[in-house]
C-alpha cells in the first residue's frame, strides 16, 4: 500500500458532522481493501441492509437520513428498474473534496433493500451528477 500523507485541510473540506466517519470511510477502508475496495465496500453495504429491519420502502431514506448518508427521495418506480436520487449538503462537501469518494456502500444497501422489500434479485449502480451535486442510483430487479 502506497504510504502518502494526507494534508490536515482535508477535514476541513467535509461536513463537520461526517467529517470523522467520511475519512475513515475515503481513506481508511480504500487504503485496507485495496484492490478489491468496490466490490468489498457494495457488499458491506448489502451486509448493513441484512442487518437492519427494514420493512418498508418509507424505511430507507429515514436510514440513509440517520446514517448521514444524504437525502434520498425515490424518483421512478418501474416494474423492473427504480432510480433514487440521493442530495444534502454533505454530498456536495464530499464532491468536493480533493480525495475520491464513492458511493458503492449506498449503493449495495440500497440493491439489499430493495431485494428485501421485493423478494427480487436486483443490482444498483450509481452516477454520481458533479455539477448537480447529485448522486443517481438505479436498482435493476429481476425476475
Amino acid at each position: 500500500m502506497e504510504n502518502k500523507r494526507i494534508s490536515l485541510s482535508v477535514l476541513e473540506e467535509f461536513s463537520p458532522s461526517t467529517a470523522g466517519q467520511d475519512i475513515l470511510r475515503y481513506v481508511n477502508l480504500p487504503d485496507f481493501l485495496g484492490s478489491e475496495k468496490e466490490t468489498l465496500l457494495y457488499y458491506l453495504g448489502k451486509n448493513l441492509a441484512r442487518q437492519l429491519d427494514i420493512t418498508s420502502l418509507d424505511d430507507i431514506p429515514y436510514i440513509f437520513n440517520k446514517l448521514q448518508w444524504g437525502q434520498l427521495d425515490l424518483i421512478k418506480d418501474k416494474r423492473n428498474q427504480m432510480i433514487f436520487h440521493l442530495m444534502a449538503d454533505t454530498i456536495v462537501h464530499k464532491l468536493q473534496a480533493s480525495i475520491p469518494v464513492d458511493f458503492r456502500m449506498e449503493s449495495g444497501f440500497l440493491a439489499e433493500a430493495i431485494q428485501l422489500l421485493t423478494e427480487r434479485v436486483t443490482e444498483c449502480t450509481e452516477i454520481t451528477n458533479e455539477r448537480l451535486y447529485r448522486v443517481e442510483f438505479k436498482v435493476l430487479l429481476f425476475d
